[in-house]
């Protein structure tokens, strides 16, 4: 059974820090393109970042470039979102996607919400 399980989120202050995890299972991590998705309220789906694992190839939001990091832990089959200068727009439900062989997004974790507030 595959499975995407996020944690980490929170309330932090505009300025603030966090860092989402993704721990995954069911799937070969090593082998799969990994990305965050977001989610603000009232808002559509919109993409945060990607990375490719035949390439370690890592891409982001122009928004987010400066501030956000992606990064994997094979060993561990986890994926890491480093976010930092978070600001009230960065309030959303963050998903962890998975796309097994680098392909098509197949798997998604049930979210976790980060609020960025004073």
């Amino acid at each position: 059974e595959v499975q995407l399980v996020e944690s980490g989120g929170g309330l932090v202050r505009p300025g603030g820090s966090l860092r989402l995890s993704c721990a995954a299972s069911g799937f070969t991590f090593s082998s799969s393109a990994m990305s965050w998705v977001r989610q603000a309220p009232g808002k559509g789906l919109e993409w945060v970042s990607t990375i490719y694992s035949h390439s370690s190839n890592t891409y982001y939001a122009y928004s987010m470039k400066s501030r956000f990091t992606i990064s994997p832990d094979s060993a561990k089959n986890t994926l890491y979102l480093q976010m930092n200068s978070l600001g009230p727009e960065d309030t959303a439900v963050y998903y962890c996607v998975a796309a097994p062989d680098d392909g098509v997004p197949a798997y998604w974790g049930e979210g976790t919400q980060v609020t960025v507030s004073a």
